[in-house]
Formats: structure tokens, C-alpha cells, sequence
């Protein structure tokens, strides 16, 4: 949807309280913070974008990485709303590398297999997905212990 589709649908539907903005557009990203009505959340649909979109004065993100990565992800967002952007900065170029390869095949597949090379779930793909490919599980073990997430001998 267009800024001025969704300001309009914000003003006149009164259930519509919020949108997740992932158009990956930051001037229609601006357009509808700068113009929304009172008490209209919007919301981050994606995660390389949580600081600039907080900094733009988003209300937060909803998120992938933050299922592989939580503390750090979180500490990101807290840094966003207490304005320190250097450390968020910090941390959003530390995860960046993650936060592309989760879309490097259809999610939510990259990040399934994330976690469960983390042991955090069962290595399971039901239909219609399919399990990461071999190449891309390689490179997943790779950054996730790049982040410490998993440790060299998992």
C-alpha cells in the first residue's frame, strides 16, 4: 500500500490501529510517521531496518532474528529507544550479516535451520518447505558462530 493508502485507512478505520511497514521504501516510511494519527503504532516489518526506523520514531519491529538472536537483538532496540545509536549501530552491523541470510532462501526456512543447529527446536520442515540447502547451512553455521551463538565444535 501507498504512504497515503495507509493514512487514509489509519483516519477513517478506527479498528485499524497499527500497520508492519515492510515496503522497504524509507521515504514512504517517513511520509506515514511523519503524518500518522495520534495512537497509530508502525511498526518495523523488517529487521535491518529496526534502527533507522526507530530513529525515524517507529514504535519497534517485528521481527526474524530476534528468535536466533534475542539478547542481542533486544539490546539493539532498548539502545534505539534510549537514543545510544552508536551501540546500536554497533550491534545492527554485528547482526547484518544474519539478518540478510535469513531471506537467503523462502522464509521461514534459514531461520528454522538456524535454530535448530542451535538445538533450540528439532531439525523438522514440514511441506511445502524443504530443508535449507547444504551451502547455505554451511554459511549459516558459520555466522552463527561468528556471533557466538553456537560454539566451534557444534
Amino acid at each position: 500500500m501507498t504512504a497515503e493508502t495507509v493514512l487514509r485507512l489509519a483516519e477513517e478505520i478506527p479498528q485499524i490501529v497499527g500497520i508492519k511497514e515492510a515496503s522497504g521504501n524509507i521515504e514512504q516510511v517517513m511520509e506515514i510517521l511523519r503524518n500518522r494519527p495520534k495512537n497509530f503504532a508502525v511498526y518495523a516489518g523488517d529487521d535491518a531496518m529496526a534502527l533507522p526506523f526507530i530513529a525515524l520514531g517507529g514504535d519497534g519491529v517485528i521481527s526474524v532474528i530476534a528468535n536466533e538472536a534475542p539478547k542481542l537483538f533486544s539490546d539493539l532496540v532498548h539502545h534505539c529507544f534510549e537514543g545510544n545509536f552508536t551501540k546500536a549501530l554497533r550491534i545492527h552491523n554485528q547482526l547484518l550479516p544474519l539478518m540478510n541470510f535469513n531471506f537467503i532462501e523462502s522464509n521461514p526456512i534459514p531461520v528454522k535451520a538456524a535454530l535448530a543447529i542451535m538445538k533450540k527446536i528439532e531439525d523438522v520442515i514440514r511441506l511445502p518447505l524443504i530443508p535449507l540447502s547444504k551451502k547455505h547451512r554451511i554459511t549459516m553455521e558459520k555466522i552463527l558462530r561468528g556471533l557466538s551463538l553456537i560454539k566451534n565444535n557444534s
